[in-house]
């Protein structure tokens, strides 16, 4: 113990990572962090550069970053013992497109700054990237992963290596060319791969080349069929952004997942954003094949159409793709202007039209209000749909009187059920009441009504009417979504043998597909498909495949586990960029949605692990985090909430403490 008496001198245990060195030094409460490790340096007498170095205090886990506090501030005893150590280490990170790269990131910055470093590489929006735990361990106790397993991750090329590159503006300072950890070479198998273009020069363009999965086997070995427990299982794996990686127990050489983390990419540009388009396509693709996200038979042989064609124009382009693709990038400028991908519903242009009168929809819809004990089935009404409702007459001519029904979108759920092949065009609605959610379903006759009320629908439930300047960009969008899922062979179009054999149909679409069909059958479909998309150029395609993805049902809810008040079992709560949603744990089925725009505020009982979010007008929500560290739920919804505020013209810095206020809760 440290004795009360300043002049009292006690014997300090310090452990030495580089040298694998215990030390000894003779120090007193009064002595300051920076005195100390001068001792020690001085008592080591070792001709080397400390200056990374600082001492971290293993019983409490903490940096001793202050150095001009003392020891009797930290409150370090003086049978402490304290490691000194490198603030930057090694990590392996798998980047979205499933590649691995060795990185030295800073284990003493919060998780939040060390990945925005890393991520000056991919975009100027590095909040949305974020590290989460190896999965392959379901009891989150990280483990390095066997050397069988870490050969057939490397099967794909060697590890991505970036160079300490001369644009500050693309390379953060703690990524340095690094070495091979078996025998201390050079990584230079990197010149293999990359060729000799200046990419082996530590040009971080690799990162905008899509590269085609080459084995089946590659995708066998990821997938594994996830229920949404499962998925909310792995959900448990981010880390905490507000927190150091030491803090974490996060090893060097350690691998984590890079991956987009919050589903909000309201600024995404194609002629800027090369690196993060194709980041997100790759994560896009990744999610599709291995099932993470559900998609329908014909959704998945778009997709595989989409990654086949743009497999092909990557090839195609290969080393020169950044070069050439500045005419490719202008032609498309034009198309791609109003497709700036948002979940808004597109860009809201300056001009606000005729702002005296609201569109209407009217027209003969099918209704069906499915209830237990009935057997009956979608009944015709003549549908008016008015600001945020939708009213159902009779007939037309009772259009004038009372509705048999009527509905208010506010707040409502909207989910497709649409197979192009039978003509099935459902929109399926639960609204928000008293008790839970009322399920309606609504049924088009044709494709273009369908996606007039299905984009009126969408807007409805964000309290929006079909004057807001995003409603037609929704059409069309939803138009060309179904427009690429078209099967219309034609006669001319004869698949050749050898272009079948070309296309690799069992790496374009997930496992399930290839007990289900024969390879042929396969390829016949996904050439059919590609007729809708084989005019696209590649960053074209690529923006299509991310904004199909976000078109799905599923997309963008981020899945925990949770227990409500009044519940007796294990429910979900599911987190999206815009609301919180109650779900059924078997079978996804939203109980009850509460909209971020109707939150007043949202607190933490870090004992309990009770999250309860107040409302302006509806009682308050509250439920414990069952499994899952209520910290990371409570940074996702910060993270949306912080996002919100970000205005799309904002130059590229982020408030940094903005975030932390919104995410970390004791800041």
């Amino acid at each position: 113990q440290l004795s009360s008496i300043p002049s009292a001198e006690n014997q300090g245990r310090m452990h030495v990572t580089d040298l694998h060195r215990d030390v000894s030094l003779r120090v007193t409460g009064e002595i300051h962090i920076g005195g100390v490790m001068l001792k020690l340096v001085e008592k080591l007498d070792v001709k080397k550069d400390w200056s990374d170095h600082a001492l971290w205090w293993e019983k409490k886990k903490t940096w001793l970053l202050k150095t001009h506090w003392t020891l009797d501030k930290y409150g370090i005893q003086a049978d402490a013992r304290l490691l000194f150590t490198p603030q930057h280490k090694l990590l392996r990170l798998q980047l979205p497109n499933m590649k691995h790269m060795k990185v030295k990131v800073n284990f003493s910055d919060r998780v939040f700054k060390a990945v925005s470093d890393i991520c000056k590489t991919f975009s100027k929006s590095p909040v949305i990237l974020s590290t989460l735990n190896n999965p392959r361990d379901p009891k989150k106790k990280k483990k390095k992963l066997e050397e069988a397993e870490e050969a057939a991750l490397e099967l794909e090329g060697p590890l991505l290596t970036p160079g300490s590159g001369s644009n500050p503006g693309l390379y953060s300072k703690t990524m340095t060319p690094t070495y091979d950890s078996r025998d201390g070479s050079p990584l230079s198998p990197t010149t293999a791969w990359f060729g000799d273009s200046p990419l082996s020069e530590g040009n971080p363009s690799i990162l905008a080349v899509s590269q085609p999965i080459s084995s089946p086997d590659i995708l066998a070995k990821l997938y594994k069929s996830q229920s949404l427990l499962d998925k909310a299982k792995i959900n448990q794996g981010w880390l905490d952004s507000s927190r150091s990686l030491m803090e974490q127990d996060v090893k060097e050489n350690e691998v984590l997942l890079l991956r987009f983390k919050y589903h909000s990419f309201f600024d995404l540009n194609p002629k800027y954003d090369a690196i993060r388009v194709n980041q997100l396509y790759e994560q896009a693709k990744w999610a599709i094949l291995l099932e993470e996200i559900e998609c329908t038979e014909e959704e998945m042989m778009m997709f595989a159409a989409l990654q086949y064609h743009i497999n092909k124009l990557s090839i195609m382009s290969s080393g020169n793709h950044m070069n050439n693709s500045e005419k490719e990038v202008d032609e498309v400028d034009a198309a791609l202007s109003d497709l700036e991908i948002t979940l808004e519903g597109g860009k809201t242009s300056n001009t606000l039209g005729d702002i005296t009168s609201i569109p209407e929809l009217a027209d003969y819809v099918k209704v069906f209000k499915p209830k237990k004990l009935t057997l009956k089935g979608y009944k015709q009404y003549w549908c008016t749909f008015k600001d945020i409702t939708i009213s159902c007459y009779k007939s037309k001519e009772e259009a004038h009187g009372t509705p048999s029904l009527q509905m208010n979108l506010r707040g409502c759920e909207v989910t497709p059920d649409v197979n192009i092949s039978s003509q099935k065009f459902n929109i399926k609605l639960l609204i928000p009441v008293a008790d839970g959610m009322n399920e309606i379903w609504l049924r088009c006759d044709a494709e273009k009504p369908y996606a007039h009320w299905m984009a009126a629908c969408r807007l409805a439930s964000k309290g929006k009417t079909m004057a807001d300047s995003s409603y037609s960009l929704e059409v069309q969008n939803i138009l060309s979504f179904l427009k690429m899922q078209h099967m219309n062979p034609d006669p001319q179009f004869i698949a050749e043998p050898a272009v079948t054999n070309d296309i690799n149909s069992e790496c374009l679409v997930s496992p399930r597909y290839l007990k289900k069909y024969k390879n042929k059958q396969i390829s016949a479909r996904i050439l059919e498909a590609h007729q809708n998309v084989a005019q696209m150029s590649l960053i074209e395609a690529k923006m299509r495949f991310i904004q199909a993805w976000q078109s799905l049902p599923e997309f963008g809810i981020t899945h925990f586990l949770a227990k409500f008040q009044g519940g007796k079992r294990d429910e979900l709560i599911g987190i999206t960029y815009n609301r919180l949603i109650r779900m059924d744990a078997s079978t996804g089925d939203a109980i009850k949605t509460w909209r971020f725009a109707n939150m007043k505020q949202w607190n933490v009982n870090w004992e309990i692990k009770m999250v309860t979010v107040e409302f302006a007008d509806e009682p308050s929500l509250a439920f414990i985090c069952a499994e899952v560290d209520c910290k990371v739920v409570h940074e996702f919804i910060g993270g949306y909430i912080f996002l919100s505020t970000r205005a799309k013209d904002q130059n590229e810095s982020l408030d940094e403490e903005m975030f932390y206020k919104l995410t970390s809760g004791w800041v």
